[in-house]
């Protein structure tokens, strides 16, 4: 645990606070950034399922392309340049004026933020000790997701193009910091063998073992995001069917944040005690499941009920840190950047897919019913491949995936 681990997980925390930051931000001034621009009720509702759903699909595409950069030139590459690009984005979502540019910006925040976590989790893993790289990560995620904290309290202080324009200045402050931090020692040693495939997209779709480790890691994290994009972003949608007013987003995301602070730290340390990757995983997605019943079901009387039901949420949704750990785990150096960047990617750009299934139940049933059934089979899935995860507490990563 050297000056260069240590600023590489300095580095890798703040670059994360400021990601969740901008990342978190459109769902705490949804409501108020579309009325301002002139939308009604209805109309913020279905515009901003939308241009979260663009913001995700950024995301997928570019937790694509910032992960094959970071195994073909290296996981310094990816912090610099994804945080130059929402840091900029987020800057030019200040000044729209109209719903097409504020989606063209959104999608290319998305794009931008898309790089942030997995390079840096990618890089404090193969910095640190096998036994002690949990911690690290786990530092990472609880102390960089607070970024939703101060995006929620930034968002209820300032105007809402202040609040971009906040994110973006703080992105572009960050990149000085990255100055002096160093690469991999395990990427620098890959680049020597000239003949070896790096961040080869199709290397992870075969042979099907390889691909299913993948896919894996995938279904299992899917649940955090239908929390935090359809349970707590729209919390005063599910509410107001029921008739409770009051419920504010900003709020809410807060709280769930803090709450997924504090997981992530209670499941960090849980995973490193117990010496396992899956064990805090399957558990903590158990417990948000049943958690999601209850926040579905009940007929909550006040806002404060609603905002302590998204605290605990939020701490049972935290396994965030221990499972993104878990799938750089899974995969050798010249395909972990890769990985490690584009699961998290495809587990948010997932609440696409989440959100078109609550929407088509919503034909049927009411907004909260859909809500409750769609987690309800998105929980059955998770905890079916949590269950199949190769178990990598403590493994060494100093392996290649081979053609």
């Amino acid at each position: 645990m050297n000056r260069k681990v240590w600023l590489a997980v300095l580095a890798a925390t703040l670059g994360y606070f400021v990601d969740i930051y901008d990342l978190i931000l459109f769902s705490v001034l949804r409501e108020v950034s579309l009325k301002d621009l002139g939308f009604s009720a209805e109309e913020r509702l279905r515009y901003g399922v939308w241009l979260i759903d663009l913001q995700m699909l950024g995301m997928l595409i570019g937790g694509l392309l910032w992960g094959i950069l970071g195994d073909k030139k290296g996981r310094l590459s990816v912090l610099f340049g994804s945080i130059l690009t929402y840091s900029l984005a987020n800057i030019l979502n200040s000044f729209v004026q109209g719903l097409w540019d504020y989606a063209l910006w959104r999608f290319v925040a998305g794009i931008g933020l898309a790089g942030e976590l997995g390079a840096g989790i990618t890089l404090v893993a193969e910095l640190m000790p096998a036994e002690k790289r949990g911690w690290g990560t786990t530092i990472i995620a609880t102390f960089g997701i607070l970024g939703a904290v101060v995006a929620s309290l930034i968002g209820d202080a300032f105007p809402w193009r202040t609040a971009y324009l906040i994110g973006g200045v703080m992105g572009i402050a960050l990149l000085l910091l990255r100055l002096g931090v160093g690469e991999s020692s395990l990427f620098e040693k890959m680049q020597a063998d000239t003949q070896l495939p790096r961040g080869n997209l199709l290397q992870i779709l075969r042979p099907k073992e390889r691909f299913l480790r993948y896919l894996y890691a995938i279904l299992a994290g899917v649940p955090i995001w239908y929390v935090i994009g359809i349970l707590i972003t729209f919390a005063p949608d599910l509410f107001r069917t029921i008739g409770l007013e009051g419920v504010k987003a900003g709020k809410a995301v807060m709280y769930a944040y803090i709450g997924l602070s504090i997981g992530d730290l209670i499941a960090g340390v849980f995973s490193q005690l117990v010496g396992s990757r899956r064990a805090p995983i399957f558990l903590w997605i158990f417990i948000s499941g049943s958690l999601s019943v209850l926040y579905n079901t009940l007929s909550l009387p006040t806002p404060e009920n609603v905002y302590f039901m998204a605290v605990l949420l939020g701490v049972f949704s935290g396994y965030w840190a221990v499972l993104v750990t878990t799938a750089a785990e899974q995969f050798g150096t010249n395909l972990r950047a890769t990985v490690a960047t584009s699961v998290p990617n495809w587990i948010r750009g997932s609440l696409v897919v989440s959100t078109l299934i609550w929407r088509g139940l919503d034909i049927f049933f009411s907004l909260r019913t859909s809500a409750l059934l769609t987690g309800i089979f998105l929980y059955g899935v998770a905890l079916w491949a949590c269950m199949q995860l190769r178990e990598t507490f403590g493994v060494s990563l100093d392996f290649v995936e081979e053609k």
